[in-house]
């Protein structure tokens, strides 16, 4: 009898374990499922014996119909596709090698250019591979002056580093605190855009409430993640270098997790095409324009807090000297998992904005940005977190009217980065960090 209830007892505890189990995993299927459902309209399918390469023509107004493109394979075939409706084109590869993709400029509309209209594709069989293509947003023409194209740029510029700022202020504030270099920040900012695309679009939250609930899960997690695996290790004394390995580790494992939920397509927040106004030489659509505001005013807040709160004020002992601040009375782990919170929730924000100008967000669009954001947390002054502001500006400039003043598209990026090592050369601790003596 004693045997036959132990059984029993065992049977209904793996019942209940199985149904939180099940309880949990709904969710996570939920979401996958939906991504596979709403996978690219492409009507070219891999096969063992085939490849395939697609892409989508669009700019900040929308899809781009009837574009015409040619690919022309390494035998020097080429052939002519034709975006549908909704940007979309495809082409099917019977060969492996490489094809050459190309934009027929005089099949777009008059007030758009190409930016990158030409683009290599190395295809295999059974998988589909991206061409990426872009389209100048900016209305340049062979009549734009100079001048408007700088102040163009420099308004892209200054979009491009408020959303940077906003993720590179909490990275900095991490860093600040617990002296440590988050290398899956990124993955956050990646995790606030893909959270906004189920939630808003998926299960029909509202933008300002959707938009709500995905900083207060970004900002859960940031709890989550001090509390689980960072306060423990801090306790049991790990270094620096092992936590950093651990933050590389855990972006990794982030990306997967996304790429396996959303797969490598693009995936938008909101899919009607957003308004677009003038302002003198300007075209700004207002999406950019609300996610600016937003940007300035989020900040403005953190800035505040830090300066005149008590919370703030501790955070910056914390940030300046550690062992002090625990010294003097102040709960050390209790300002670090705040400043994890934070951070968390910026970074989420700053993805969601990120997805909605942008036109969308990949699985892969943190890492693509990681290194712009430790550009900005150094150019400003490492641990400071209006040196992050004001660096973060500084490579959203950079990176926006590098190309109007003659670098090539491809090496904007670049062009940061060399602006940041000069800097250095120049001035080690950044433009608002203090000095520090070696030895």
């Amino acid at each position: 009898m004693k045997s036959r209830h132990v059984v029993r007892e065992r049977s209904v505890a793996r019942g209940v374990a199985g149904l939180i189990l099940a309880l949990l995993l709904a969710p996570v299927l939920a979401m996958i499922s939906s991504g596979a459902a709403n996978a690219v309209d492409t009507l070219c399918l891999p096969s063992p014996d085939k490849g395939c390469i697609a892409g989508t023509i669009r700019t900040e107004d929308g899809p781009l119909a009837d574009v015409k493109l040619t690919i022309t394979d390494e035998a020097g075939t080429a052939t002519e596709v034709t975006t549908s409706d909704t940007g979309k084109w495809n082409f099917q590869a019977d060969t492996e090698g490489t094809y050459v993709v190309k934009v027929d400029e005089s099949s777009l509309p008059k007030d758009l250019d190409v930016a990158t209209g030409t683009v290599t594709v190395v295809t295999k069989f059974g998988v589909t591979k991206p061409g990426l293509l872009t389209i100048r947003t900016a209305n340049y023409s062979d009549s734009t002056s100079k001048a408007d194209e700088l102040v163009q740029s420099t308004v892209n510029g200054l979009r491009l580093g408020l959303l940077l700022a906003l993720a590179s202020v909490g990275l900095s504030l991490i860093y600040g605190t617990t002296g440590l270099s988050n290398f899956a920040h990124a993955e956050q900012v990646t995790l606030g855009g893909i959270l906004g695309y189920f939630l808003i679009n998926q299960h029909g939250l509202g933008l300002w409430f959707g938009g709500l609930v995905v900083v207060l899960l970004c900002a859960f997690t940031g709890w989550f993640q001090d509390r689980v695996l960072w306060q423990p290790l801090r306790r049991r004394g790990l270094g620096l270098t092992q936590m950093m390995i651990v933050t590389i580790g855990l972006s990794l494992a982030l990306q997967y997790v996304y790429q396996y939920t959303v797969g490598a397509r693009t995936v938008r927040v909101v899919q009607d095409n957003p308004s677009v106004r003038s302002i003198g030489p300007v075209t700004i659509t207002n999406q950019s324009i609300v996610a600016m505001v937003i940007s300035v005013i989020v900040l403005a807040a953190v800035g505040y807090a830090l300066l005149r709160t008590r919370i703030g004020r501790a955070t910056r002992a914390v940030s300046d000297n550690p062992a002090l601040a625990s010294a003097s009375g102040i709960d050390t782990d209790r300002v670090i998992r705040l400043v994890w919170i934070v951070a968390m929730g910026l970074a989420g924000l700053s993805g969601l904005l990120y997805a909605l100008v942008t036109n969308g967000i990949k699985w892969d669009s943190g890492l693509q940005i990681l290194l712009l954001l430790f550009a900005a947390v150094t150019l400003g002054g490492l641990g400071t977190a209006f040196g992050a502001l004001v660096g973060a500006i500084v490579i959203g400039l950079v990176v926006e009217l590098s190309p109007v003043l003659g670098m090539p598209g491809d090496f904007k990026y670049a062009t940061a980065l060399l602006i940041l090592i000069l800097l250095l050369l120049v001035r080690p601790q950044g433009l608002l960090g203090k000095p520090q003596r070696i030895g």
